[in-house]
Parts: structure tokens; C-alpha cells; sequence
């Protein structure tokens, strides 16, 4: 009999990593950071446990959208009172705010509970080439 292998909180090795934007469409690149998130390129992936690494996105205000998302794809967002909906096409906002459309998009694609929203915080999105991160010595990602 078989039994599954689970990995201690110890044996989990956290890399941190750097994923270039720049002229990468928004789903493929929020796919493969949700990927580096959650530690599914890692042999002790478990699906109840995170195991996924610190993932860095510079050149959030260079990712490029296909097709005609730029003006009929939109980001809906409420404020709870009556006729408070609020409505920005992504092509406005990556303009303004890229960082925001990157997280969105990464957000849609880890568990939306617990563990998830502990992912996510793993995750740091910058406009332009410069981030804060040196220091941890992050290596380069290519996909």
C-alpha cells in the first residue's frame, strides 16, 4: 500500500524569482506566476499545503492584451450601495494602473480561500524594471 508523501513546513525551500512582463499576454503571465505561487513546479507539490515560491513581475505596465480585450474586456468592482457599480475597460486600466490588472488576473487563478489568500501575499508587482528585492537574491524566470 501506497501512502501519499507529505512534506514537514521544514523541508519547504522558498526561492524567490523574477518574471519579466514585457510584451507577454496577461493571462499566459498570470498563469505562470499562479504556477510559481503555488509550487506546482516543485516535486513536493501538495495541494493543501503551500509550497510555492516569492514571485517578483517587473514591467507590469508593458503586458499586452490579444484581440479586442483592450476596450470590451472590463473590471467591474461595487461599493455596495444602490447604483454604485463602477466600470474600467482594461485597456484604461493598464494605463493607470498595471500593477492592479496584473494582480487581478493572478488572483483569479489561486484557491479563493484560506490558503490562497496566504499565496498572494507572495507575490510583488512593479510598474517599471526597478524593485526593492536584491537582497534575496532572486533568480530570472523564462517561459
Amino acid at each position: 500500500m501506497r501512502t501519499t508523501y507529505m512534506p514537514k513546513v521544514g523541508q519547504i525551500q522558498r526561492k524567490w524569482y523574477i518574471v519579466d512582463a514585457s510584451g507577454k499576454p496577461l493571462g499566459r503571465l498570470a498563469t505562470e506566476v499562479a504556477r510559481l505561487l503555488r509550487g506546482k513546479h516543485k516535486p513536493i507539490f501538495t495541494p493543501n499545503m503551500d509550497t510555492g515560491d516569492h514571485v517578483i513581475v517587473i514591467n507590469a505596465s508593458k503586458v499586452v492584451l490579444t484581440g479586442n480585450k483592450a476596450a470590451q474586456k472590463f473590471y467591474y468592482r461595487h461599493s455596495g450601495y444602490a447604483g454604485g457599480m463602477k466600470k474600467v475597460s482594461y485597456g484604461t486600466l493598464i494605463a493607470t494602473k498595471p500593477e492592479r490588472a496584473v494582480m487581478l488576473a493572478v488572483k483569479g487563478m489561486i484557491p479563493h480561500n484560506r490558503l490562497g489568500s496566504a499565496t498572494l501575499k507572495k507575490v510583488r508587482i512593479y510598474r517599471g524594471t526597478e524593485h526593492p528585492h536584491e537582497a534575496q537574491q532572486p533568480e530570472v524566470w523564462e517561459f
